[in-house]
């Protein structure tokens, strides 16, 4: 579908059969591998998915350290919900909350050596997952096409969504 029919179709009501099986599709894979890649870190790690959202935001952060307001965009959640999913973390010592060095005014998030032990511990089943549920279905030739298509509309939301550009 061209630019044009694209924004022919951007006019009406509905997507067009070919966008709406697209997005049905990505929907489907999305809810299913949320709550498998939930039920296989519970089980396994005692981590529930949305701590392992925080703590992988962290253990990639310099110093495993962010203000709150960037962890929350970096891993697109609101503001409240990163600070209140924090608050669950510092409470097992898997993260502390500090004053920012950066603002004063600001929380940063900090990993601690437990937090990283426990997504590192987490890691190796989590990968096998995502690897036999997600990457191995994908044929060689689609990975790339597939990778920028997300990452094309990743860029798109992260500059035209409600929430704040992720950091980086």
């Amino acid at each position: 579908m061209s630019r044009s029919q694209r924004r022919k179709t951007d006019q009406e009501p509905w997507l067009a059969a070919a966008q709406l099986r697209a997005f049905r599709a990505f929907m489907s894979v999305q809810m299913r591998l949320n709550y498998e890649m939930n039920r296989q870190l519970q089980s396994d790690s005692g981590l529930s998915l949305a701590d392992y959202h925080v703590l992988n935001a962290l253990t990639d952060a310099p110093d495993g350290r962010l203000q709150v307001s960037d962890l929350a965009a970096l891993i697109g959640w609101e503001r409240s919900r990163a600070s209140h999913q924090l608050r669950r973390l510092c409470e097992r010592g898997l993260a502390e909350r500090v004053r920012s060095g950066d603002d004063g005014r600001a929380t940063d998030a900090i990993l601690t050596t437990a937090g990283r032990e426990a997504i590192a511990a987490a890691a190796p089943a989590h990968v096998a997952l995502v690897r036999r549920m997600f990457t191995e279905p994908i044929p060689d030739e689609l990975l790339a096409p597939l990778t920028a298509a997300l990452e094309h509309v990743r860029v798109s939301i992260n500059f035209s969504s409600s929430l704040p550009p992720a950091p980086w």
